[in-house]
Parts: C-alpha cells; structure tokens; sequence
C-alpha cells in the first residue's frame, strides 16, 4: 500500500478558486529525478496568477502548486549519482529544460520553449513531498536555513536577474517599483552589488522597509508624482526594474529613465500596456523583460545569502493557512515573503 502525504491541490482556475488539503501517494522517483522532503515552502505572487488563470498558458490541472521547495532528499531514481540520501535541497520554478535547443547550450535554459516549470506544468512543492528532476535541484548553503532559502529560490533568483538584464552598474541608480516579495530582495541585491536604490511603492511601511534596507530615496506614488521627483533628484534613472503587479506602473514609470536607461519588468499582470514609441527611440530606452534565471544565477543568488548580503524578510505559516495567506498576498498584506512550514 503506498505511503500518503498532505498536500494542497488546485482543482480549477478562475474567479474564486480555492485549494484543498488532500491525502495524496508519495511520488516514487523515475530515472533521473530525487524525492524530496519539503521542510519549507514559499508562497510566491504567480500562485495567485495559476489559479485565476491570469496568463495565456494554462496550468496542468489538478495541480500542487509552489514552487519555493527547500528540504532534503528522501529518495534517489536510477541513474542519479550527482547527490545523495540526506541532502539540502531547493526546488525551483525551471523543473527541467530539452538540454539541446539554443538557449539551453548558452546557458540561458530558463527560455527553453520545452521547459517544464515546477507547480505549473508539474506537481509543486505545497506539499509533504514533492518529486524533482536531480539535475534541476539546487543544493542549499550549509549556513542557510530552510525557511532563508525557500523564498530565494523564486524571488531571489528573480531579482539578481533582473538586475543583471538591467545592466545597471556599481555606482550607478536603480529604480525598483514595488517593495514586496521581490522588490525587497531586489534592493538588497542592487545594494550588494553597490548600485544606488530609489524605492517606489504605495505603502508607507512598505517604503519604511524599502530604507531599512538600503534604499536611499523612496516614494509613496499615491500623493508624489515619481518621474518628476526622479528626474529632479537623481536627472533619471540608469535602469528600473518594475516589480508591480498593476498594469499603471508599467505604463508609466518608463519616464524616469535617463537616456539610454534600461526598463526591466518583472510582474505579470493580466493584460497589456501601452509605450510611447516616440520617447523610447528618441531617449534610446530599452524595455526588456526577464523570467526567473538560469541554474547558475540561482547558484550564485543563493551565494550572496551565503554570505551574509542578502536575506528575505519572512512570515512563516502553517500549510493548513494556504488559502488565508494567499487572500492576504491577494489583498497587499505580506511583507516581505511568506512560507510554509510543511513538516
């Protein structure tokens, strides 16, 4: 008779969708992939997207979302010789990629157009246990705990990427528009890498934390007009990474950059926005987007947590507290990044 685990199952996207705590089998590991024991779980904005079915990909449903899995390895498939019974692990959004294609052999496998993504297209890591391909785990830094590691592995990666696609130097400013789950750890990047952080949200607390952790301007939008203020402090911004969840900011935020000035977005709010064409070719802006990171900027994201640069502010909850914590994410009340104590 298989072993059972808990673990919360979407059913089906839309308007109110809801998950359910449900007794499931443990996975049993295939060729090439590890058991893993989930010990903590981040709760990341995209779980929301799934389940109201906000993008134009639809999920694999049911479904166990997460994708923010730290624990260790319970169990090893054949073929797996690269770890062992017993390991720190993380379990991230890119669950595994073709290996073949452009993107993969220049090591940007995270725009793999046959990537498979983990608590999307595959079982998650809102659970008890969660299955996972060996070469796509990321091994933890001894010095990190599960519940410091969990949200790295999104919103961490997330955020050193887009800083890296921004192209931002040391010395230089940045914008980041939006002080949630990853624009905090998104000016704590740009402070390690000692780039200038300007800090825009609606929340004034959240703009409290913003200067706690190194930004040295902020900006509450809802009463100061931010590309006036901006341009006025700083003459512009050599890039702006846009965090937001609202089609507004990516609409207009793009006039706070100086010439040449690079705008990275990084939320995904349903819909579209325009761009004045006639201000990006003049000023020579550039508008990029940038999804998650490949395995090596995970490695070298969790690094910086590492040592001491970087640390996610968390709230930790139990998994019997999904749904409430997710109406809190939905409604603007998480700080920082929520996880899931699972065991």
């Amino acid at each position: 008779m298989a072993q059972m685990m808990r673990a919360a199952v979407l059913h089906a996207s839309g308007e109110a969708p809801t998950l359910t705590l449900e007794e499931m089998p443990i996975p049993e590991p295939g060729p090439g992939q590890v058991v893993v024991r989930i010990i903590a779980s981040g709760i990341c904005y995209t779980d929301l997207h799934i389940m109201h079915g906000d993008w134009p990909g639809k999920p694999s449903l049911p479904l166990i979302l997460g994708h923010e899995g730290a624990g260790y390895i319970t169990a090893l498939g054949p073929g797996v010789t690269t770890l062992k019974q017993g390991e720190r692990v993380g379990i991230p959004w890119l669950s595994s990629s073709c290996g073949l294609c452009d993107y993969c052999l220049t090591g940007r496998e995270n725009l793999c157009p046959h990537q498979q993504n983990t608590g999307f297209s595959v079982h998650g890591t809102h659970a008890e246990y969660a299955l996972a391909q060996a070469a796509y785990v990321v091994r933890l830094p001894n010095n990190l705990d599960y519940f410091e590691a969990a949200p790295l592995l999104c919103a961490g990666v997330t955020s050193y990427t887009a800083l890296k696609e921004a192209e931002v130097q040391a010395g230089q400013w940045v914008v980041i528009v939006g002080v949630g789950g990853l624009g905090h750890m998104a000016i704590q990047y740009a402070r390690a890498m000692g780039i200038h952080v300007a800090a825009l949200d609606i929340n004034d607390e959240k703009l409290s934390l913003a200067h706690e952790l190194g930004a040295e301007v902020t900006i509450n939008t809802r009463y100061q007009n931010p590309v006036a203020r901006i341009q006025h402090l700083i003459s512009g911004a050599h890039a702006i990474i846009i965090t937001a969840t609202t089609a507004d900011a990516f609409e207009k935020e793009i006039g706070m950059l100086r010439n040449g000035g690079t705008c990275v977005l990084l939320g995904l709010p349903p819909g579209g926005f325009s761009v004045p064409i006639f201000d990006v070719v003049l000023h020579h802006f550039t508008l990029r987007g940038s999804i998650v990171g490949a395995r090596k900027d995970l490695q070298d994201a969790l690094q910086f947590a590492s040592e001491g640069k970087v640390k996610a502010i968390t709230d930790i909850y139990p998994l019997t507290d999904i749904q409430n914590v997710l109406t809190q994410l939905a409604q603007g009340h998480i700080h920082g990044r929520a996880v899931l104590q699972i065991a």
